[in-house]
């Protein structure tokens, strides 16, 4: 159960990063952000993940654009910042999610335990062994 939650999760933040971050930079094209601007953020994005947890990214900055080309430095900043948050953000709640699914699994457990426990109980001093025979 929790090895298919987990794959599940892979999958769907796999999928997540490949649809979000390139439709993201043509999306800020579209709404008028200067070029320079979307490729810094789209680089600083990538790397705001890799930074954040994500084993799905990398590291990603032309450094020297960033030295002399504000707009990408600015872009770069942004989108480090905000998909950091967001990557760090999107960690946390996938182990609070993991964290309270072995919470039921371990409680599933115990009571299947407690039930077992109970059913010996009743069963103490009673001569079970003509029950045996009733296959």
């Amino acid at each position: 159960m929790l090895r298919s939650l987990i794959t599940f999760a892979g999958i769907a933040m796999l999928a997540a990063l490949l649809a979000g971050c390139v439709s993201e930079k043509e999306a800020m094209i579209k709404k008028g952000y200067p070029m320079a601007y979307a490729d810094g953020f789209d680089d600083g994005c990538h790397s705001g993940k890799k930074a954040g947890g994500s084993m799905f990214d990398e590291f990603r900055k032309d450094v020297g654009r960033f030295d002399d080309d504000h707009r990408y430095a600015q872009g770069w900043s942004d989108g480090f910042r905000q998909c950091e948050s967001e990557e760090e953000a999107y960690e946390r709640r996938l182990r609070m999610t993991l964290e309270q699914q072995r919470l039921v699994d371990d409680r599933k457990r115990s009571e299947k335990a407690e039930q077992r426990h109970l059913e010996r109980e009743v069963l103490k001093g009673i001569d079970t062994r003509s029950l045996k025979n009733l296959k």
